[in-house]
């Protein structure tokens, strides 16, 4: 090709991709199926660790600052019924140890794990075990009541039992500006919530029903699980955070302890002398210990922004949420 002219170089190339119909370059990693890895322990029979971490949402959260093509994240529902679904077809797998580090997230996905881990329990027969990490509290808590025993780590605030509905009012700042929406509206409750203007009397009436119906299903949940009298799990769900050592003495908790704890309760609840501790993750994931979470943490910005996108999006949410 020495001394070949660059022209026909170039012509050659331009023919070679006119005989191709569609060029695609796929520049987006893609999500491969999850992979078995043992991270501690040894023998046949398994024990399996989940996380449920962050903001429950039905959302996948995007990283806020990005350099160069990232993993695309997988919704935390979508992972949990994956990971479950292929623990219940492994009859090796003989107890989950589901780790809890969230302050909660919106009622419905609080609810949905709640229902998908008490599911896989009530269709394995396999014991569940919940362990609290930094916070487990109001929709983390919530799920940790799916668990037949739940383990705090002696530094772990929990509580915040209670239901909370944030929405924005930007009728001062749209005053000053001199910006005046206008709505029609069917009925005169159709645009109730709106951030365009204050609540009524009567709407906030109608709000306040739905949070405490709402709340009523979480004490229920608390009633049912913790084995306490109405009365008391009413005295305990007035929104406050617990402590490890406040939790247990309430019963809101079974026990203090650390992850070597919890594994030990699995193991007898399976009646285990010995198991592999398994997790499930995809390729390129790092989890060689059980100290590794399923996905990286995000960091303090995109935390924060991650909750915003929860509190703020359209139009009012119900949230079983602890953020201060």
């Amino acid at each position: 090709m020495r001394g070949f002219p660059a022209r026909a170089l170039v012509v050659l190339a331009a023919a070679a991709l006119a005989g191709c119909s569609v060029i695609s370059v796929e520049l987006t990693p893609r999500i491969r199926p999850l992979e078995e890895t043992t991270v501690e322990g040894r023998g046949d029979a398994k024990i399996l660790l989940i996380d449920i971490s962050g903001v429950l949402s039905d959302e996948a959260l995007s990283p806020v600052l990005t350099l160069g093509a990232s993993p695309p994240r997988v919704p935390l529902l979508v992972r949990l019924r994956e990971e479950l679904k292929k623990a219940a077809e492994d009859r090796k797998v003989r107890a989950l140890v589901v780790r809890v580090n969230s302050p909660g997230g919106t009622v419905t996905a609080s609810d949905i794990v709640f229902r998908e881990l008490d599911m896989f329990k009530r269709n394995t027969r396999v014991p569940v075990v919940a362990v609290m990490m930094d916070i487990a509290a109001s929709g983390g808590y919530y799920v940790a009541l799916a668990a037949d025993t739940i383990v705090a780590h002696p530094t772990t605030v929990t509580g915040s039992i209670g239901t909370i509905m944030v929405n924005l009012n930007a009728e001062g700042l749209l005053q000053k500006i001199g910006v005046a929406p206008e709505t029609i509206k069917s009925g005169e409750r159709k645009d109730m919530g709106s951030p365009f203007r204050r609540p009524t009397p009567e709407e906030r009436a109608i709000f306040q029903a739905v949070i405490d119906d709402l709340h009523r299903q979480f004490v229920a949940k608390v009633v049912e699980r913790r084995k306490l009298p109405l009365e008391t799990a009413q005295r305990l769900a007035d929104g406050r955070i617990y402590t490890a050592e406040q939790a247990l003495r309430h019963r809101l908790v079974d026990q203090i302890g650390y992850m070597s704890d919890a594994l030990a309760v699995a193991r007898r609840a399976a009646d285990l002398d010995e198991a592999s501790v398994i997790v499930y993750r995809r390729p390129r994931e790092y989890r060689a210990t059980y100290y590794a979470q399923a996905e990286a943490p995000a960091g303090g910005l995109e935390s924060t922004l991650s909750q915003l996108s929860v509190l703020w999006a359209p139009g009012p949410r119900f949230l079983y949420l602890w953020w201060p």
